[in-house]
């Protein structure tokens, strides 16, 4: 009986020893859309999270909303996943395989209770690819890239359905707004947890994506301050997760459960300028590969972060959350396919420096080519790519968006001369000029040179691109109104 005892206790202290990780994913999320970069929008519950917790400062994901997942999720490069081309659209028969295990795989495995609550995008064509069936226990919210943020209803190419769902069942949701909807859910999802299992809550809020929706009453705090209409609307969604952030926080501490709590915010890409966000100072926008686009807002907080109200400028990338907090879950990658990221603990502690040298920022074959092939080149520049070595960048094809974000005290913006259209090659040095303002590719040829062979060598690594066309059976109309499996 006392040998019985003894091992209940130290079980029980193993579990308590077990962190609780809360990941706060935001949807094209600007550079300049949270206070603490200078922007005009009120982001008061998050400047105090990012000011006791690390502000990630050299943090990157990538362009658009399933690239990061699928790299958040897998801890792999989109080369090594077959998604490198586009985000999934809600007709098209793709997904993340299934022999890429996820973070809640491994999570769950670790004994903690999972829980998703907010967009998915990241396939459901067949069931096999639902949350619920990837690693979490339970799933709130939505399966499509993008819908309407009240009435939570899609159409794509002519075909139309609502899509909310409560685990594996569709639900009406009597057109509440989503964010408060999913605000509210993650704070019942912890005042009803069990403090016997660690608790691991993914948060992937569908604000502040297009269709520009919120309460009036957070737009109506910015009607004296942003002129513009979209970039108030824009506002008026960031509140919306401010406040609704908040709550979780306080229902974390409320519970006694902050203490030994990761608590992780980030976004997934760049704001999309036509949309209202703003990457200001950095040049780019969402879907392209400057630094507006693939810089990403982030922090770490919590009870078990101990070197408060600091700055990491050490080279992250959303692949390391992965082994990082798969690692602080005291799990094991047992059948995990080779990882792309880095276990980043003790660059976030402050304890050492990042084990992190390059990002891929990815590659796209199927993107459109642009200019002629550089000669003697081991990599094909009219390919869409970027990679980052230590402190250079190098950019080929088509990079994106050619425009500065607009100053938001000014209203200006600068233009990219119009010959550069023709390049297709870039260099810079991000960490002099992080602004990408001066292309040093003609000056430093042999650095050019020795990123092009990494680029061709990561391209030896990757598996084929999977983009299949629009399958008509996906209609909604074939499954009563609703977005969902249908293969």
């Amino acid at each position: 009986m006392f040998y019985l005892v003894l091992l209940f206790a130290v079980l029980h202290d193993v579990v308590l020893s077990k962190p609780n990780i809360i990941f706060i994913l935001v949807d094209d999320y600007g550079f300049n859309d949270i206070g603490y970069h200078g922007s005009e929008i009120h982001t008061p519950n998050l400047d105090s999270l990012a000011n006791d917790g690390v502000k990630l400062e050299n943090y990157y994901v990538q362009p658009i909303c399933t690239p990061t997942r699928s790299c958040l999720l897998s801890g792999r490069y989109q080369i090594h996943t077959g998604l490198q081309h586009g985000n999934i659209a809600p007709s098209i028969p793709n997904a993340l395989p299934t022999d890429s295990l996820t973070i809640a795989d491994k999570i769950q495995q670790a004994g903690y209770s999972t829980h998703c609550v907010g967009k998915w995008h990241l396939g459901f064509y067949k069931k096999e690819f639902l949350p619920t069936r990837r690693g979490f226990d339970t799933f709130y919210g939505f399966l499509v890239g993008s819908k309407s943020h009240y009435q939570h209803r899609r159409c794509h190419k002519g075909m139309c359905g609502l899509d909310f769902r409560q685990n594996e069942r569709q639900i009406r949701t009597n057109r509440e707004y989503s964010t408060t909807l999913f605000s509210r859910r993650a704070v019942d999802i912890i005042n009803s947890h069990q403090s016997s299992q660690p608790l691991f809550v993914y948060v992937p809020y569908q604000a502040p994506h297009s269709p520009l929706q919120a309460p009036k009453r957070y737009i109506d705090q910015y009607k004296n301050t942003i002129p513009d209409k979209n970039r108030r609307q824009y506002a008026g969604m960031v509140s919306a997760i401010d406040e609704g952030v908040g709550n979780i926080t306080r229902a974390l501490k409320r519970k006694g459960l902050w203490d030994n709590t990761i608590f992780i915010f980030s976004t997934d890409n760049g704001g999309q300028i036509s949309r209202g966000g703003n990457n200001y100072p950095l040049r780019g926008n969402k879907g392209g590969n400057f630094e507006g686009g693939i810089r990403g807002v982030g922090f770490v907080c919590g009870g078990l972060v101990k070197n408060k109200g600091t700055v990491s400028q050490e080279l992250m990338h959303v692949t390391d959350w992965f082994p990082t907090l798969v690692n602080q879950a005291q799990g094991n990658f047992v059948g995990v396919k080779p990882l792309d990221g880095f276990d980043q603990w003790n660059s976030i502690s402050g304890r050492e420096k990042s084990p992190r040298e390059v990002i891929l920022h990815g590659i796209d074959p199927l993107a459109r080519p642009q200019g002629k092939s550089l000669l003697n080149s081991s990599f094909d520049t009219r390919t869409k790519a970027a990679i980052r070595y230590k402190d250079y960048k190098l950019l080929t094809g088509n990079p994106g968006y050619k425009t500065y974000n607009p100053n938001p005290r000014t209203g200006l913006a600068r233009k990219i001369p119009e010959e550069s259209r023709k390049k297709n090659v870039w260099l810079f040095n991000i960490k002099d000029d992080p602004l990408e303002t001066t292309d040093l590719s003609a000056r430093r040829p042999q650095i050019v040179k020795e990123m092009l062979e990494m680029l061709a060598q990561f391209e030896k690594s990757s598996v084929p691109v999977r983009y299949p066309r629009s399958d008509p059976q996906a209609n909604p109309e074939l499954r009563g109104g609703f977005w969902g499996p249908w293969r």
